[in-house]
């Protein structure tokens, strides 16, 4: 029996299957409960039942990085196929195969293919309202660190200015000290005095780099020289850790306004964090590209990555997931602060199969 010879009985019959199957594709789309899989599974099932030999049908779909079927796929096959489309891009299909050994191609109706049609563009745009419901909540998660961070700045900032005229005090008195004293003990105390506001008064600087407080000198200078200079200082580090690294830059002769110091501070926090965590015998990718108004540079380590809990705090200061004494939790927040005052963006990525990597977007000119 072929699409042109079926009654007019059997056609409202299929019709009645199709608005039957259109229905039950929606309403499975709205019970979506998270899973992908199990959504796409309950389409291929619905899908065969509604062709006119649902005994022999077997449905594939294959989206993204899905690909199922309602049963085994017989080996030789008449189909019919249409294409899924996301953001007028093909990424995917879906096909209803008959056995090449009990049907034929005569077997699929016209109307089925509308219905395979629409059954395709019903999917298309389940994937895309999941897509921008994702990237708002992205963003919704990037608006809400950086008010909590553009909070965090002030405050630190406040703080970093009421520390400097005591820290300036003790540093002044405990100098004196131990220049007048005669005593060797209180030499040594003094000492020891100067070595803690010395090292509290490096708190107070990142603080103030943190909150953007900081004066910069911004240049028009080649991003290679830096880049190349800060990684020859951190030789040793790579040595000593046993591990690799590999630069690449798209344009050695890219220019861009920064400020040289800071620029370096934030490639030394990010490339001393991703030794940290590497283990031995991995590499560390540098990765430097460019268009005609940014430029991007992106550190790939081979750690144990970031949990996505704790990817919207580390930027946060004073939070470290380090062993006690061994971090203070200002690194990345002083990175954080100092992209922010270059007018960019800084993220975090999975590195596949394992690693983080750090992505910076800077503009070439301020």
């Amino acid at each position: 029996m072929t699409s042109e010879n079926i009654s007019t009985e059997e056609k409202l019959q299929e019709r009645i299957k199709e608005l039957s199957c259109l229905y039950q594709v929606s309403s499975a789309i709205r019970e979506f409960n998270g899973s992908y899989e199990a959504t796409l599974n309950s389409v291929t099932q619905i899908l065969k039942n509604a062709w006119r030999f649902p005994e022999l049908a077997s449905v594939e779909i294959k989206c993204e990085t899905y690909h199922l079927s309602s049963n085994l796929i017989p080996l030789e096959s008449y189909s019919q196929i249409s294409v899924i489309e996301i953001s007028e891009k093909e990424m995917g299909f879906i096909k209803v195969h008959y056995p090449a050994s009990d049907l034929s191609k005569a077997h699929f109706l016209v109307e089925e293919q509308r219905l395979l049609d629409k059954v395709a563009d019903e999917i298309a745009l389940f994937f895309e309202r999941q897509n921008i419901k994702m990237q708002e909540e992205l963003l919704k998660q990037t608006a809400q660190r950086n008010d909590r961070l553009s909070i965090l700045g002030e405050i630190t900032a406040g703080i970093a200015h009421e520390l400097n005229t005591p820290l300036g005090n003790i540093l002044g008195f405990a100098e004196f000290i131990e220049e007048k004293t005669k005593e060797l003990q209180t030499k040594r105390d003094a000492k020891k005095i100067l070595n803690s506001a010395i090292y509290s008064r490096e708190v107070v600087k990142k603080l103030m780099f943190f909150s953007c407080d900081m004066p910069q000198d911004f240049k028009k200078i080649e991003i290679k020289p830096v880049i190349t200079q800060a990684l020859s200082l951190l030789k040793p580090n790579f040595k000593k850790a046993h591990i690799r690294f590999k630069l690449h830059i798209e344009d050695p002769a890219l220019k861009a306004q920064v400020d040289p110091i800071q620029l370096t501070q934030v490639f030394f926090n990010l490339v001393i964090n991703a030794i940290y965590y590497s283990p031995e015998n991995s590499q560390i990718v540098i990765d430097i590209h460019n268009n005609e108004n940014f430029y991007s540079i992106e550190i790939a380590d081979e750690g144990k990555g970031i949990a996505p809990e704790l990817k919207n705090r580390i930027f946060e200061p004073f939070y470290t997931t380090k062993p006690l004494g061994e971090g203070s939790g200002l690194g990345l927040s002083v990175v954080h602060g100092i992209i922010k005052s270059h007018r960019g963006e800084i993220s975090i990525a999975d590195n596949h199969p394992k690693g983080t990597i750090f992505k910076i977007k800077l503009p070439l000119n301020l």
